[in-house]
């Protein structure tokens, strides 16, 4: 199967503007997390709307394609992309990576789960989970909890701690059940993706403000990945503070 890794970036952010532009150690964060793309795909492209962004992936040698302004989500934006990249180089690709631009710390290993997945040729849509090791991550509402079954396929996801562990205090739930957090890193079979940009919104994605549950809800099987390594996402200025301070760079 042919791999592509599509990062889809915005500049626009309520609580961090320019986010992808943002200095990390002398890179920016759309260019780190593109190297760390790089070390796991032979195809990696940045899809934006803004030519900043453009500007930049082309200072620093990647491959960098514009979309629509008014896409909703990324994975409207890297579905766009997808059929501008096959139209502009010709090329077929079996499966795409939803990589985040704000996670540039992203470690080579994560894509490599994630790929995975598609040794089961019945994988349309895969992610990646982590287990939960403390009280606090549990009840975190930005932090989503996933439970599958024993074919590693995805039954709910959920910003409230799931499964509920009856007759014991809440600091005792991560030591009497195994909980998973989402990380949030997607692939999908391309004939998959065009698919799911069509799908209505659900009543559950409505709710819960997870755009995932739209495709659970409309029958597709997720499959998942469990990975060991933890996610650095960054939303704020001070996300990233945080970060460079316990020096996560090379």
């Amino acid at each position: 199967m042919k791999f592509i890794g599509i990062i889809p970036s915005r500049y626009a952010s309520t609580r961090f503007p320019g986010k992808p532009l943002a200095d990390i150690n002398g890179k920016s964060m759309i260019e780190r997390v593109y190297e760390q793309s790089k070390k796991a795909l032979d195809n990696v492209y940045v899809a934006t709307d803004d030519n900043r962004i453009a500007d930049e992936v082309t200072r620093f040698g990647g491959n960098v394609i514009m979309t629509s302004e008014n896409h909703q989500s990324g994975t409207d934006r890297i579905a766009e992309a997808i059929v501008k990249i096959r139209e502009n180089t010709k090329k077929n690709f079996d499966v795409v990576l939803n990589i985040q631009g704000d996670e540039p710390f992203i470690y080579p290993e994560q894509i490599q789960e994630l790929i995975s997945c598609f040794k089961n040729p019945k994988t349309e849509i895969a992610t990646l989970v982590k287990k939960i090791e403390n009280t606090e991550d549990i009840f975190d509402v930005n932090k989503p909890k996933v439970i599958f079954n024993n074919q590693m396929q995805a039954i709910l996801f959920s910003r409230s701690p799931i499964p509920y562990i009856r007759n014991f205090e809440k600091e005792q739930w991560h030591l009497k059940h195994d909980f998973y957090k989402h990380v949030g890193m997607y692939a999908y079979k391309t004939e998959t993706l065009k698919v799911l940009t069509k799908l209505a919104q659900s009543p559950l994605e409505l709710a819960e403000s997870l755009e995932q549950l739209r495709w659970t809800e409309h029958g597709y099987n997720i499959s998942v990945a469990i990975t060991n390594f933890e996610s650095y996402g960054i939303d704020t200025p001070e996300d990233l503070e945080k970060i460079l301070k316990n020096k996560l760079f090379d």
